[in-house]
């Protein structure tokens, strides 16, 4: 495991307020939604770490977040990296507060398909990545987790609609954030709370990775012309949700989703 530090010193401003003196996690940091909501949660006063597989765009990731962030390279779907992952945090900033367990989304080298052409390879990849390496890096990061901690799930529209070749997608999905419900319950005693965020369509670069380039703008366009307020999520926008969801601003809220999908599953555009 490789462990990135810009700066040694932490370095807070006085508007940054909401998350002040709280320590976050987030897992796939380095980059697309992670990196906006580490982003969001460095500017309200928190510091922590992000993990990635990638060395290169986690080391450029925690340049860009500044002092107050450290990067670990770890691989979620390895139970003695998340082991490492929380530890060393521990260790380096004495409390864990906030974690966002976002690392998932498309397994390299297996695209997403219909039934007929899904091996038990395939299916396999995509739960170990969405779903047992969610479970896992909350029971990981338990022993460290400060009492009134805030657990943030990250889910998917995908999750209540169907779409081809995403079945095994959304069914790991579903089953997260039918997790923030059942940890709710387990961890009440320590009041932490758990709750999902599920975005839908984001502009990141992941869309690279299933659509060639020379298609990459139409298909884009096809997502905006069916999301109801015209157009993509920004990871920044699913960065200030994470906010509300680490605060104390949300301190009632327990075991529920946060859908951020532009009205995509709820508003129909049919006319």
């Amino acid at each position: 495991m490789r462990f990135y530090l810009w700066r040694s010193e932490f370095q807070l401003t006085e508007n940054m307020s909401k998350l002040k003196n709280k320590v976050a996690v987030v897992t796939g940091g380095n980059s697309g939604i992670g990196f906006g909501i580490a982003e969001a949660l460095q500017h309200e006063g928190a510091v922590g770490t992000i993990t990635g597989r990638n060395p290169a765009t986690l080391d450029q990731a925690v340049q860009q977040l500044g002092p107050n962030f450290i990067g670990l390279q770890a691989d979620v779907t390895k139970m003695e990296d998340l082991e490492r992952v929380f530890k060393d945090t521990f260790e380096r900033f004495g409390q864990i507060d906030t974690v966002v367990v976002n690392a998932g989304g498309i397994v390299d080298g297996s695209p997403m398909a219909a039934i007929d052409d899904v091996t038990e390879d395939n299916y396999d990849g995509y739960m170990d990545l969405n779903l047992k390496s969610s479970y896992f890096t909350v029971q990981k990061a338990l022993p460290y987790l400060s009492e009134g901690a805030s657990i943030i799930l990250i889910g998917s529209s995908a999750a209540h609609r169907a779409a081809p070749g995403m079945t095994i997608y959304a069914a790991a999905k579903a089953a997260v954030i039918s997790l923030a419900k059942g940890l709710s319950l387990d961890l009440l005693e320590r009041k932490i709370r758990v709750n999902t965020l599920s975005p839908g369509s984001i502009d990141t670069p992941v869309f690279g990775k299933i659509v060639p380039q020379e298609q990459l703008e139409q298909v884009k366009q096809v997502w905006k012309d069916i999301i109801p307020v015209g157009r993509m999520g920004l990871p920044s926008e699913m960065g200030k949700a994470a906010v509300f969801l680490a605060s104390d601003d949300s301190s009632f809220v327990v075991g529920t989703e946060i859908l951020a999908d532009g009205g995509m599953t709820n508003i129909s555009l049919m006319k």
